[in-house]
C-alpha cells in the first residue's frame, strides 16, 4: 500500500468530500424551503392535511347520503392553473336536487349512476364532514377519514404553495394516528 506523504491526496479527498456535503446540504435546504404545490385541507386556519398538489393530481370524496343511506362519491382533479375542479360523480339512486345531466355523459355502471365530464371549477371546495355521513377522502389509493366529531367540521380544500417545513405536521397526519387527536 502506498502512502501519499505530500498531503495532496488527502487534501483533494477532503475537498471532494466537503463539496459533496455542501451540495447535499444545499439541496436539502432547497427541498425543504422551496414552495411546492400542496392540496391543503384546512379546518378554519388549521392545516388538517397536506398532500401533493401538482397539476393533474386526482382525489375523491366519499360519504354516505343522509337519506338514501348509500355511498355517494365525487371525483376531483387539480387543473394546470392550480384550481380544484369536479370531474365526475357516482351514486346509487336519483333523489331530490340531483340533476339528471350534470356532465357530458350519464350512464349506469355496476349499479351506480355515473356522471362524467362535469369539469367545473369548485375552488375552494368546502365540505361539512358530518360523522353520521362518514366522510372520507381517497387519495392515491389511500382512504383518509375526514369526519371527526360533533359539531361537524367545515373543511376547505385548496391548492397552496408552501415549503415542506410549513406543511410537515399536516403532511404526516394521515400516516401518524396520534396527530389526529381533536
Amino acid at each position: 500500500m502506498r502512502r501519499d506523504v505530500s498531503g495532496r491526496g488527502m487534501t483533494r479527498r477532503r475537498w471532494c468530500w466537503c463539496l459533496v456535503m455542501t451540495v447535499a446540504i444545499l439541496l436539502g435546504i432547497a427541498t425543504v424551503a422551496y414552495p411546492l404545490p400542496w392540496l391543503a385541507v384546512k379546518q378554519g386556519a388549521e392545516w388538517r392535511l397536506a398532500l401533493p398538489g401538482w397539476a393533474g393530481t386526482t382525489f375523491k370524496i366519499r360519504w354516505m347520503h343522509s337519506v338514501e343511506k348509500e355511498d355517494w362519491e365525487e371525483w376531483y382533479r387539480i387543473t394546470a392553473d392550480g384550481a380544484i375542479e369536479i370531474t365526475g360523480t357516482r351514486f346509487k339512486t336519483f333523489g331530490a336536487g340531483v340533476p339528471a345531466h350534470a356532465g357530458k355523459e350519464t350512464h349506469l355502471a355496476d349499479g351506480w349512476v355515473v356522471m362524467t365530464g362535469i369539469d367545473r371549477v369548485v375552488d375552494p371546495l368546502a365540505i361539512q364532514a358530518a360523522v353520521a355521513e362518514h366522510y372520507r377522502m381517497i387519495f392515491a389509493g389511500h382512504v383518509i377519514p375526514l369526519s371527526r366529531h360533533d359539531p361537524p367540521p367545515i373543511l376547505t380544500f385548496s391548492v397552496v404553495k408552501a415549503p415542506v417545513w410549513q406543511v410537515l405536521p399536516a403532511l404526516l397526519r394521515p400516516w401518524l394516528p396520534w396527530l389526529n387527536q381533536p
